[in-house]
């Protein structure tokens, strides 16, 4: 039986003019082999409210400082579990969309997890993330990063 670490995230689409949405790549301590990408963002501080959380993370990995308020209503939120350095974790998290001209990635501050983890970034389009044969999280984030492009509302 499978024991479960519960936890509060928020992630960040960020999209640039070029309607490219920033991805990290990352492993898994536990599993170096497994590497995938993902969006910016990560597990909320006690009392975080989840805006503040994702504008924390923001800074934090891409040295973007924004106002929690400046993200606006989550696009969309999921529960979702997964490992991590040999921890079960069920997770719910918040994404928030945002989007900025360009934006050079500055990532000094990592903490000591996301360095020895996190392994590049790059900007990428819909249509290369659908036709990638690398692993990228969440599985559905070519179809909700589309619909959130397309201004429809929560995706």
């Amino acid at each position: 039986m499978t024991v479960y670490t519960p936890r509060r995230a928020a992630r960040v689409l960020l999209v640039d003019a070029s309607d490219r949405v920033l991805l990290f790549e990352g492993s898994d301590p536990a599993r170096p082999g497994h590497r995938y990408w993902f969006t910016p963002g990560g597990g909320l501080d006690p009392g975080e409210t989840p805006a503040a959380g994702a504008a924390r993370e923001l800074a934090e990995e891409t040295g973007l400082r924004l106002a929690p308020a400046e993200l606006g209503a989550p696009v969309w939120a999921e529960t979702v579990e997964f490992p991590f350095d040999g921890v079960w974790y069920r997770q719910e998290q918040e994404f928030f969309l945002v989007r900025v001209p360009t934006w050079e990635v500055d990532t000094a501050g990592f903490d000591e997890i996301e360095q020895a983890s996190m392994h590049g970034h790059r900007w990428w389009s819909v249509d290369e993330l659908a036709g990638t044969a690398e692993r990228y999280y969440p599985p559905d984030l070519v179809d909700r990063l589309a619909r959130a492009l397309a201004g429809g509302g929560p995706c």
